[in-house]
């Protein structure tokens, strides 16, 4: 079952291409550190800066990585239903457990587009699917009445939530089943999305503390919400200040400090400004990490 520390990963980059043993090294540290899953060409992963084949490219390289020890949840997503199903298939095709497909962007469909997108994509490719409800970056939202029409679909196994409302998660239990995954979509909200039935996170930080987030999604997992409580509280900052500046800048600049990578990403996304990089090093000492 896809649960607990699920880290939105980062790509590598170095002299504006992907680096391939930096970033199988670094998968390899993650699962190594307890991460439970992996999602590579999220928006953490920069997919929208992502050509067709470095797309594939880096869910190949995940998989490879993983060799089955912990599930692979492939970034699908667009804003126009017969790309989706293409990168859909990518991800079978490169060894995916799971395709995670965001609500479609821009085109502000309504609740039956967003119903029939789902839908195209579901009946197009055998892989399972993790809907992603974000509408900070959609703009849309997908409401409970559509999730649940959506869970019912035969490939879809659950929901990656980031609309910082943590009390749709038990009416979503009610209306989609206890088997339906429901992960946060934000680390600052795991805690309470937790406590009101939720799975886990696909996470920003446990690029950066895998073991540390492993840790605490573990003891969310077996219900010890006392000590989920003090470890959450010295991951705060590094939940939040990871956000300072547009993501995955400061996440990548506190890998670089870390060894694992170059701090380089693509345009749009800048480097982090020089003000950001001591709050990041104050979020890392919270945390406990060392460099």
């Amino acid at each position: 079952m896809i649960k607990g520390s699920i880290t939105a990963l980062v790509t590598p980059f170095k002299d504006d291409r992907i680096d391939e043993q930096a970033f199988q090294d670094f998968v390899e540290w993650q699962i190594d550190s307890g991460t439970h899953g992996l999602v590579p060409c999220g928006t953490t992963g920069e997919s929208a800066t992502l050509t067709d084949e470095e797309h594939q490219r880096v869910i190949r390289l995940t998989s490879e990585a993983a060799n089955g020890r912990v599930p692979v949840i492939a970034g699908a997503g667009s804003n126009e239903t017969r790309v989706s199903i293409k990168y859909a298939q990518h991800a079978k095709a490169m060894g995916a457990d799971a395709a995670l497909v965001v609500t479609p962007y821009y085109n502000k469909p309504s609740q039956e587009g967003i119903f029939q997108h789902f839908k195209a994509i579901s009946e197009a490719v055998d892989i399972p699917i993790v809907v992603y409800n974000i509408p900070g970056r959609s703009v849309v939202d997908i409401e409970q009445d559509t999730m649940e029409r959506l869970s019912k679909l035969p490939t879809v196994i659950g929901c990656k939530d980031a609309t910082g409302d943590i009390a749709r998660v038990a009416g979503l239990t009610v209306r989609c089943g206890e088997d339906f995954i429901q992960l946060s979509g934000d680390d600052p909200t795991s805690l309470g999305h937790s406590a009101h039935g939720g799975h886990g996170a696909i996470s920003v930080g446990s690029n950066i503390a895998p073991a540390a987030y492993a840790a605490f999604h573990n003891a969310l997992l077996a219900g010890d919400y006392i000590s989920a409580r003090a470890m959450n509280g010295t991951l705060d900052r590094l939940h939040k200040d990871l956000f300072v500046d547009p993501s995955p800048g400061p996440a990548k600049y506190a890998l670089s400090l870390m060894g694992k990578m170059q701090p380089d990403v693509r345009l749009p996304i800048t480097l982090c400004r020089e003000s950001t990089k001591d709050i990041v090093k104050a979020a890392m000492a919270q945390a406990g990490v060392t460099y």
